[in-house]
């Protein structure tokens, strides 16, 4: 499927972008390229495969969670250059 330089153009116009007239005719081929191949993708019959997002089975290897104590409130704040009722006290920043 061609792609014209008009809408190249209105594309770009549209996502904001300056292009010159080497990339507008770059893009134009490259644009058409990619439809080319996707009509090519969905002349295929794919009746009966399922839709995946990997090609590869994944299994996760991360460790299961599990609940455990958090720090208290005096060892979080021990080691805190300065604190005040009970929380961090940082500088201020900004205007």
């Amino acid at each position: 499927m061609a792609i014209s330089e008009e809408q190249v153009r209105h594309v770009a116009m549209l996502a904001r972008l300056k292009l010159t007239d080497a990339h507008v005719t770059t893009l134009q081929h490259e644009l058409s390229d990619i439809l080319t191949q996707i009509e090519l993708i969905s002349s295929l019959d794919l009746e009966g495969v399922e839709p995946t997002s990997h090609a590869v089975a994944i299994t996760n290897v991360a460790r299961e969670d599990e609940i455990r104590p958090g720090l208290s409130q005096h060892d979080a704040l021990r080691n805190a250059p300065e604190q005040q009722d009970g929380a961090f006290l940082i500088p201020k920043f900004g205007g």
